[in-house]
């Protein structure tokens, strides 16, 4: 089938890579424009599809905008049969929806209605969901609302971070795509509508969620830590000086008294800290201002308990 993809970060190339290794004909591929990186900002990032459609010999298109008719040309031209859209980060006006006669579909990294947003997998996590998954569904006017057409389930670990749960999702999405894709081709593919009820959303992350609140129970602040891991990443202040940044951690089995926020004691297997229903919480890595991450245990050789 002659297609057009769009995408841009890490969770897109395993779609990408399957489009073109089921043999169809990957006309062009859309991508953000590069970032620049350095210390002196003077340096260009191409984003991994664009990467990954290079090795392909693909040719890129990176518009920093698609309301301006200029992207509507190039779509035209390239005359696709389907348009696949993977965490491109951009939403397509209407006159390109109507564009491909086989549609457009997107994967997307949650069990629609569920998650709609632009951090589906994040917000699995933090709210301490046991199980996510990958949805390919129609693209309509209304983000992530489409029909759906297919969905991969997975479970999610107690203790996985959220970049394990990332790249599994990646590769999954790349597999169902490819069965998708065949069934569109065929003409066999079946959409459900989604259950407006059942609509929750995934909105953008900030630093604002990153101070831990220790009136919360052990369990929903290890799951945070997981779910904004590596970024933003949860922080909050050691022994009253330090904000640091902390990247893991563990529940553990000990209760106790006293005010949320205290810290119990701490060594080489980390710093353990009341939380608000007398669970505690150990942390097991950070990063204090300036330095490196490490684990609690080496920044306690630096800043021994009182």
């Amino acid at each position: 089938m002659r297609i057009v993809f769009m995408g841009t970060p890490d969770f897109a190339v395993p779609s990408l890579e399957a489009l073109v290794q089921e043999g169809h004909e990957v006309v062009g591929v859309f991508s953000q424009p590069d970032k620049p990186v350095g210390r002196h900002q003077n340096k260009l990032q191409p984003t991994p599809v664009k990467v990954c459609a290079q090795s392909h010999d693909i040719p890129v298109y990176q518009p920093t905008t698609l309301r301006d008719g200029e992207a509507l040309a190039t779509l035209q031209e390239l005359s696709p049969e389907l348009i696949v859209v993977a965490a491109y980060g951009r939403v397509l006006p209407d006159e390109i929806l109507a564009l491909p006669p086989k549609g457009c579909i997107n994967v997307h990294s949650s069990l629609l209605p569920k998650y709609r947003g632009a951090a589906p997998i994040n917000w699995a996590v933090v709210n301490g969901d046991q199980e996510t998954g990958v949805t390919i569904m129609d693209m309509a006017h209304e983000l992530d609302a489409g029909d759906i057409i297919a969905q991969v389930r997975t479970p999610i670990g107690p203790d996985e971070l959220v970049g394990e749960v990332h790249d599994r999702l990646a590769a999954l999405g790349g597999q169902l795509l490819g069965q998708v894709v065949e069934q569109i081709a065929q003409g066999t593919a079946r959409r459900t509508p989604q259950d407006p009820a059942l609509v929750t959303y995934a909105p953008m992350l900030s630093r604002a969620l990153s101070p831990i609140d220790w009136s919360q129970s052990a369990q929903s602040i290890h799951n945070k830590i997981r779910g904004l891991n590596p970024w933003p990443a949860t922080s909050t202040d050691i022994f009253g000086r330090d904000v640091v940044k902390v990247f893991r951690s563990q529940v553990t089995d000990r209760t106790a008294k006293g005010t949320p926020g205290t810290i119990l004691g701490g060594g080489n297997e980390g710093i353990e800290v009341l939380c608000g229903d007398g669970t505690v919480l150990r942390i097991l890595e950070l990063q204090a201002p300036g330095a490196r991450r490490m684990s609690a245990g080496d920044y306690l050789r630096g800043h021994p308990l009182a």
